[in-house]
Parts: structure tokens; sequence; C-alpha cells
């Protein structure tokens, strides 16, 4: 697969700061039986002189929705694509997936060090709805 991603520059490469990006539909296909598997990727950078398009990297998540792949395989591959098209200075990605067989599987990939002490403790977690009575 070839990435798709669109590179825009970064509007404040002289500054750390971390972007997050939570994309809870990803879904690609179990190499052994072929069923769906469904997780949240969930993506963590520093950049430097580029961010990604995130219309872009919706498009390239989607890619993988009738690919066959291990849950390590497309969470590194996704980190290395990343890696290869920004150049970041930090990066994590999280594949979060889902029960299959009574087991969730939880894949994080990484690349540099953070700079910013927050970005090590403070995951990507939705927000629950509040309940109302």
């Amino acid at each position: 697969m070839n990435p798709i991603f669109e590179p825009v520059p970064n509007p404040n490469p002289e500054r750390d700061y971390v972007i997050r990006v939570r994309a809870p539909e990803f879904t690609c296909l179990c190499p052994r039986t072929g069923q769906p598997d469904f997780a949240t990727i969930e993506i963590d950078y520093t950049p430097d002189r580029t961010i990604v398009e995130l219309k872009s990297l919706k498009l390239y998540l989607q890619s993988y929705r009738n690919q066959g792949t291990f849950h390590e395989a497309v969470t590194n591959k996704i980190l290395d694509d990343l890696i290869e098209c920004l150049r970041p200075r930090w990066m994590e990605v999280r594949g979060v997936f889902g029960v299959r067989g009574g087991i969730s599987t939880t894949v994080v990939a990484a690349h540099g060090s953070p700079r910013l002490p927050e970005a090590q403790t403070a995951p990507v977690r939705p927000r629950k709805a509040s309940r109302r009575r």
C-alpha cells in the first residue's frame, strides 16, 4: 500500500507541542479467519516541519478495511508510514482492538522520546456521556 498522507506546514515549528488524533472507526481483517477486527487508532505526536492533513489520514486508515493484517503489524505499519511522511520529533501510535474470542489487544508503537512530560501520562480517552435521571 502506498501512503496517501498529505503533509501540510506546521504553523508553529519553533515550539514543541503534542497533536492527538483519535480514529474510533478503524477496521481491518483477521488474516487467519477473514473476519473484521475493529479498533480505535490513537496517534500522539510532536511535529517538526509538517503535520498530517486529517482527511488524508482518514482515507489512509480506511484503506485497511479490506486488508488482512495482524494487530501488531498494522499498528507498526501506520507508525512507519507516518514517520516516513512527517519526520516528527516524537510519535506514538496505539491500536486499541476490540474483544475477539474473549481477548482484547492494545498495541503501542513509538518513535523518539517525548519532549513534553504530559505526552507520557495523558492518553487520549473519549468523554463519557453523562446520564440523565
